[in-house]
């Protein structure tokens, strides 16, 4: 049933067609219906177009997240809707882009052996400096060796498709703990236990509905998108893409508290734990196949 985006009161529907002659997309033969609660307009955002949503959604504005998740996206809890399948593929394609630019620049772990072999080297060339007398210029000249010594050693689909698998079992580890920690039911525990219970539901919300809670992740996560304008601004890629994953953080808070009304100290918890999650699967898939993660944090403002 949809609600009203002010008041979140319950509607009957959230406009009248009066005239099909009229085309509804430009306004025409279409009333907005009115809430009896607060007597503003259900929601004004049946008439907007997708640019004022895109604005108003990187404005945080709650109204337009309860448009997409309660009165336009939100209609099936069972599935997906189809608009929600295609954002999430252009999310991993932008993130892929994002992920591949920042990890080719980090440098390769210490015991990385062709950092071991480039310092041992160097060590030789310093010695025969020493003994002859002749300065080595090399040594410091020498730049650490990064990501992309590695990766430009192998085939560029296979990269690609590597950087893909990579973001998509991040994105899941992201998804996949904050469903789960939400969709526990209330349990009956003995008394000794029943703390621990009371404790639990108090940090993390009840929401039996995950498709809802991943619709809102990837709805929030459209901030991802704003590195097309690289195309026409050239910044510095790795601030960019960390000031982009701290507003994708901030606006993921604010969805989670939007549809599930739960506070955002419990929603930016469940974000918190959901980060530090996809940190940890996109690190250890880093460090499997030899690649550095330069010392920083990959879940919060990582990818």
């Amino acid at each position: 049933m949809p609600i009203c985006i002010e008041c979140r009161y319950p509607v009957k529907t959230l406009y009248t067609t009066y005239s099909k002659a009229d085309d509804r997309s430009l306004g025409k033969g279409v009333r907005l219906t009115q809430c009896p609660r607060c007597k503003r307009f259900a929601d004004k955002y049946v008439e907007h177009d997708f640019v004022v949503l895109f604005i108003d959604l990187v404005l945080i504005k709650p109204q337009v997240y309860r448009h997409l998740l309660f009165n336009r996206l939100g209609q099936n809890d069972e599935r997906f809707d189809r608009s929600i399948i295609r954002l999430g593929i252009l999310l991993v394609l932008f993130d892929v882009y994002l992920t591949w630019a920042r990890i080719e620049k980090l440098a390769l772990p210490q015991s990385h052996p062709q950092l071991l072999s480039l310092s041992s080297n160097t060590n030789t060339a310093n010695s025969l400096s020493t003994s002859t007398g002749i300065p080595n210029s090399s040594t410091s000249s020498t730049e650490v060796p990064t990501n992309a010594t590695i990766l430009s050693a192998q085939p560029l689909i296979l990269q690609y498709l590597f950087f893909v698998a990579l973001v998509f079992l991040s994105t899941l580890s992201f998804h996949l703990p904050i469903r789960f920690l939400c969709s526990v039911p209330p349990i009956s525990v003995p008394p000794p236990l029943s703390y621990l219970s009371s404790l639990y539901r108090t940090l993390f919300p009840h929401y039996p509905h995950p498709i809802p809670l991943s619709t809102a992740l990837l709805v929030s996560s459209c901030t991802k998108l704003f590195p097309i304008l690289l195309i026409i601004w050239e910044y510095d890629l790795p601030s960019s893409a960390t000031a982009v994953s701290w507003a994708v953080i901030v606006n993921n808070v604010a969805a989670l508290e939007i549809l599930m009304d739960c506070g955002y100290l419990r929603a930016g918890l469940l974000v918190a734990i959901g980060a530090g999650c996809r940190g940890l699967v996109a690190g250890g898939i880093l460090r499997a196949v030899g690649l550095g993660t330069g010392g920083k944090g990959l879940g919060v403002g990582g990818f």
